[in-house]
């Protein structure tokens, strides 16, 4: 029987649906949550427990960034050899040409090593990964892996496959994921989804065959979808409906698809979303990056589609990014009640998990993996049940992070910082050819 360990701070948001509580504390035994309850209350039930005094501490589920490209940190500030108008040429003059098709392993690993240490600096214990590296194929996941396994996080990773290069590397990139996906099957940590780009490089019967190897393998199937208005477009253009319309017309629409950004989408295909069940992710802070608008998050929840939050490997503070989502849309809408913090909590812990189809992530409760962090509670104003979550959303940040436990383990930073800066701009410079 494994040690029960105590862990009791001023406040416990166990469920970001429910509402926080005052001195509350979590058991973990093992790998899961024992119990929660009052500290004095656990401690008298456990009187063997140790005891981790997190006094001055919010204790909150890990965050789960549900979409991100981990090697994205190494474009951040690149000149662009084209100016970019907008989402098109921003993939095709800029993104796929300096970014995508330039990376390589090593490029790949210093990027995720940095990516993890920004994970473990902003309260993230679980997140999804999209590597879109078309000439680094093959074993560019397991390279991956490597880092991701030695800073202890819980991960789901996946190959972006596409035919823009050609027929036969798209097929690598599917090969890519099925061999990730079998090799991870019994891993308490890693996992792996099938995945492809998009209705715009990819072929009807590369998209059918793509959900085909998911079913076989019982992985969920990724896609980017509508991120900006050429998408949509390109869809009416070429196929003469919208871009989800024309996923349902493949018949591959299900709770098996997970499709991130829906940002220009009509409500015609929101509802076809929540009918088909379909997983969404959104990036509102990258959104904003590459112009391509406002996600009807608000309207997709009110849908009851399951919605996580990602960084995409744009702006990887978790709480800028929640502090986004919570934002922006009160604005869109002109409607200071549209996403309340509740749901934004939610989003960003137990409703990321869904989106990525884990089962016992994102709560403080019995059975759900001990995947928690310590949050600073010394706020300058009174804290209640009622404000708590919100005030983390607008006054927190990464340097307020106490503490991350994931799987029942503490962890800690297994690299100097300041090395994988330097490898990470050494990474870099290779990339922008300096």
């Amino acid at each position: 029987m494994s040690a029960i360990t105590i862990i009791g701070g001023d406040w416990l948001i166990y469920d970001s649906l429910q509402p926080p509580q005052p001195n509350w504390a979590v058991a973990v035994q093992g790998d899961k949550v024992l119990e929660i309850g009052t500290t004095e209350g656990l401690r008298a039930l456990y009187p063997q427990a140790h005891y981790k005094d997190a006094s001055g501490y919010v204790i909150a589920p890990g965050f789960v960034n549900a979409h991100t490209h981990m090697y994205g940190v190494l474009a951040h500030g690149i000149p662009p050899a084209a100016k970019v108008l907008d989402f098109w040429s921003f993939l095709r003059d800029y993104w796929w040409v300096q970014v995508e098709d330039a990376l390589d392993h090593e490029m790949i690993r210093a990027a995720t090593a940095h990516f993890c240490m920004e994970c473990l600096q902003s309260g993230v214990t679980t997140f999804y990964d999209v590597l879109e590296a078309p000439m680094a194929l093959r074993g560019c996941l397991a390279v991956e892996a490597e880092v991701v396994r030695r800073y202890g996080l819980r991960a789901l990773l996946s190959f972006e496959a596409t035919e823009r290069v050609s027929a036969e590397n798209g097929e690598a990139g599917l090969q890519e994921n099925a061999e990730f996906i079998r090799a991870t099957a019994h891993d308490p940590l890693l996992g792996g989804v099938m995945c492809f780009h998009t209705t715009f490089t990819c072929s009807a019967d590369f998209i059918r065959r793509a959900f085909a190897l998911g079913a076989e393998l019982g992985s969920l199937v990724h896609f980017h979808c509508a991120e900006g208005t050429y998408e949509p477009e390109y869809c009416l253009k070429h196929f003469g409906m919208r871009t989800l319309e024309y996923y349902e017309s493949l018949g591959v629409l299900s709770e098996r698809a997970m499709a991130s950004q829906c940002v220009q989408i009509s409500a015609e295909e929101i509802a076809l979303l929540a009918r088909r069940k379909v997983k969404v992710t959104s990036m509102p802070l990258s959104n904003c990056e590459v112009g391509g608008g406002f996600a009807p998050l608000p309207e997709m929840d009110a849908a009851n589609i399951t919605l996580g939050l990602g960084t995409d490997g744009y702006v990887n503070n978790f709480f800028a990014l929640m502090r986004g989502a919570f934002l922006m849309h009160k604005a869109r809408r002109q409607d200071p009640s549209v996403m309340p913090a509740e749901r934004v909590w939610h989003m960003a812990t137990a409703g990321g998990a869904a989106a990525l189809g884990l089962a016992n992530v994102g709560k403080l409760l019995p059975n759900y993996y001990a995947d928690l962090i310590l949050i600073d509670a010394d706020l300058p104003t009174p804290i209640t049940a009622h404000n708590l979550r919100e005030q983390l959303i607008l006054w927190r940040d990464p340097v307020h992070i106490g503490g991350v436990m994931i799987n029942g383990q503490w962890r800690s930073l297994p690299d100097d910082p300041r090395a994988v800066r330097a490898a990470t701009r050494q990474q870099a410079a290779r990339l922008w050819r300096l």
